[in-house]
Order: C-alpha cells, then sequence, then structure tokens
C-alpha cells in the first residue's frame, strides 16, 4: 500500500513554493538559483526538503535539464494559483475613486440629522459621487450600537454616545435648540419671552415620549409647561403645528430645515437649553475616510445654515 505524506502546513516553509515555481519555470538549479538571487547550494538544499514535504523526487536531472514527475506536474497549477492570491492580497489597494465608485453605504442617524443633513449629503453625493448610493436608517445613542454588532450600519450621526470596542468616534461639533412655531396663529412676538412660551401648549418630541430637556431646564427654575402632544419623530412636527397654537423645541439644525419647508417660524427658546456634541461614529475595519469627510462637511453645511437663520434672543 502506498503511503501518503501527509504536510504540516503549520510549520511549512512557503518559500520553498517559490523555489519550486522559479524551478518549474526554469527547469535547472542554476538559472532558478540566478533568479532567485540565491547559491546552487540553497537552491538544492530547497528542493529536497520539496522532496521530502512531497514524498516525491518532484524534478530529475536529465540531458534536457531538470523534468518534472507527474507529482510535480499535478502540484504545479495549485502551487502558482495559491502564489498567486498571495501576491494579490499584499498588493496596494486602490484608493477609493467617489466618481467611478458604486458602493452603497448605511448611515444611522436620528431623524433630526435625517432632516438637517440627509439633504445635504445627498445633493453632494450626486453631484461628486453619482454612482454611489446611501441607506439612511433611524438611530440614536440607544441604538447605535445594536446597530453597529448587527452590521446594519457602516457610520452613525449622533448626539452624546458612549463608544464600544471596535468603533472609532470623532466630535464633529455642537448643536443647539430653538423653537418651532406658528407665530401669526399663535399671536405672539418673536423670539418668544417666556410668560408666551409657558402659556402655549406644546409639542414634546423626545425618544421616551413623556419628557425632554425643556422640562429639566425649567424644573430647576420651579416652573413647568404644558405638553399637549407627545411625538417620537421630529418629520410629524408640522402636521401638529401649522394652523395651530403650540410649540416645540428641538435641534436647531432640523427646526431650520423644517421651517425652510413648512413656512413656520424659527426662535431660541427663552430658556437655557445649552449645547451638545455631535460625533461621528464608525467601525475601524471599515472605514472609508472620503465618506466621513463628506458627512463632516454636511454637518458643517448645516450648522452655518443655522447659525445665520436663527436670531438670538433680544
Amino acid at each position: 500500500m502506498q503511503t501518503i505524506t501527509l504536510v504540516d502546513i503549520a510549520r511549512f516553509d512557503f518559500n520553498l513554493v517559490v523555489t519550486f515555481l522559479a524551478l518549474w519555470e526554469e527547469r535547472s538549479v542554476s538559472k532558478a538559483a540566478q533568479r532567485l538571487s540565491l547559491s546552487q547550494s540553497a537552491v538544492s538544499t530547497a528542493l529536497a526538503r520539496l522532496r521530502e514535504a512531497a514524498g516525491d523526487p518532484l524534478f530529475v536531472r536529465t540531458q534536457r535539464g531538470m523534468q518534472p514527475t507527474a507529482r510535480a506536474i499535478a502540484m504545479a497549477a495549485p502551487l502558482g494559483n495559491g502564489a498567486e492570491l498571495i501576491r494579490r492580497a499584499f498588493m496596494p489597494v486602490a484608493p477609493f475613486d467617489p466618481m467611478s465608485s458604486h458602493q452603497h453605504f448605511s448611515i444611522g442617524m436620528s431623524d433630526d440629522f435625517q432632516i438637517a443633513i440627509g439633504p445635504i449629503l445627498s445633493r453632494r453625493l450626486a453631484i461628486e459621487a453619482p454612482g454611489v448610493s446611501v441607506t439612511f436608517r433611524q438611530s440614536n445613542r440607544h441604538m447605535v450600537t445594536s446597530l453597529f454588532e448587527a452590521g446594519e450600519i457602516d457610520f452613525a450621526m449622533v448626539a452624546g454616545a458612549s463608544v464600544r470596542s471596535g468603533l472609532a468616534r470623532e466630535d464633529i461639533g455642537q448643536s443647539g435648540y430653538a423653537c418651532l412655531i406658528d407665530a401669526r396663529h399663535c399671536g405672539v412676538a418673536l423670539p418668544l419671552s417666556l410668560e408666551d412660551y409657558l402659556s402655549l401648549p406644546h409639542v414634546l418630541v423626545s425618544f421616551s415620549g413623556r419628557e425632554g430637556i425643556v422640562d429639566d431646564a425649567l424644573r430647576t427654575l420651579s416652573l413647568k409647561r404644558r405638553v399637549q402632544s407627545a411625538l417620537t419623530h421630529f418629520s410629524a412636527l408640522p402636521a401638529f403645528l401649522i394652523g395651530h397654537r403650540a410649540v416645540a423645541t428641538l435641534p436647531a439644525h432640523a427646526a431650520r430645515q423644517i421651517a425652510a419647508f413648512s413656512g413656520l417660524s424659527v426662535c431660541p427658546p427663552p430658556v437655557a437649553l445649552g449645547r451638545y456634541n455631535v460625533s461621528l461614529l464608525w467601525q475601524r475595519t471599515q472605514d472609508n475616510p472620503w465618506m466621513r469627510r463628506m458627512m463632516i462637511d454636511a454637518f458643517e453645511t448645516a450648522l452655518n445654515e443655522e447659525t445665520d437663520s436663527i436670531p438670538h434672543a433680544g
């Protein structure tokens, strides 16, 4: 019965593959040595190790040079293909070309960022990367980690999120708050006074649907507002405010965009709500610096538009 030689691949010296391929193509120990910049004795030693690993002479000296055995002929194509795969694996990765790319990105954003940042980013992609597509996934700091872990998003723009292992984070700026109101229907002057603000019914947008930062700020002043309606999405606000005596307080970047297409008015809140950090998150193993730059630029554009369009309280 023929004995089958099994190679311990964990201990196999893959430099021997290079020697095998040189011998296969040159059919000469001396020419293979010259090609590999090695001595003939080094190539002969490598051939001896190859023979031992294969359990076969592999190359036999004849008047026509080193001729391959049947075993060597069978090994040549798999070893050549494997060497080519390894070579390709170590080739430099071609830089991302937005104009020719057809890559798809999935970005996690809460709907206030989708309203304010999404359209700016989408318009720029249409010009600078016409083949690139984007899915905006509803997300927030409570959901973002699980979305990354499930592989459902590549990037995320969030407010006040902590970072787990494997995620990278860059703080890209700050945002604040603004009031959205149908001022003419409410019969109030802008910017809102604290008295008018508290006299109006409020439309709350909150992840919990119960309280928000406004309630926390008013509580420190021993004041309270009356929340008439509570929503979980900013996109529904116009229907609750246009033609109604009500006010909503929301991130300023979203308030400006909603006002632009709804005809509602924007003004600063009459109570100090402070500002908050906005961060960009991404998987360290799935980074795309170009897309990160596009998202940051879109946020900065929205922030500049917000600053230019919302008057300061006098």
